[in-house]
């Protein structure tokens, strides 16, 4: 959710700045990459971590990405909202569900 809101260039940037203590979820710290969001959780970038160039680089790029319909951005407020769980056409990964199924039914 990180990456997807626009405060990492990628995955794996997201997941370290997440361990480093650089994001709130509802005004408390998170440090745990895989926490889960529930519907209405405000993620927000600490006020301290806003002035790095990793996070502000980030969110320059976000244009060209674009955001996604189940998450909302406040750029002013380094801040998004998880609006709702994504559905299965939400989600843009190059995924064959059927290959999935027939591979862990052997």
């Amino acid at each position: 959710t990180i990456y997807r809101l626009g405060f990492a260039n990628s995955r794996a940037q997201a997941r370290q700045l997440v361990r480093h203590n650089h994001f709130l979820v509802n005004g408390k710290r998170v440090n745990i990459p895989s926490y889960l969001l529930r519907v209405g959780d405000v993620v927000a970038v600490r006020e301290d971590s806003q002035q790095l160039s990793a996070i502000n680089e980030a969110m320059e790029a976000l244009p060209r990405r674009g955001l996604l319909p189940w998450l909302e951005l406040d750029r002013a407020k380094f801040a998004g909202v998880f609006k709702s769980s994504p559905t299965r056409e939400e989600m843009n990964l190059p995924v064959q569900e059927q290959l999935v199924v027939e591979l862990y039914s052997k």
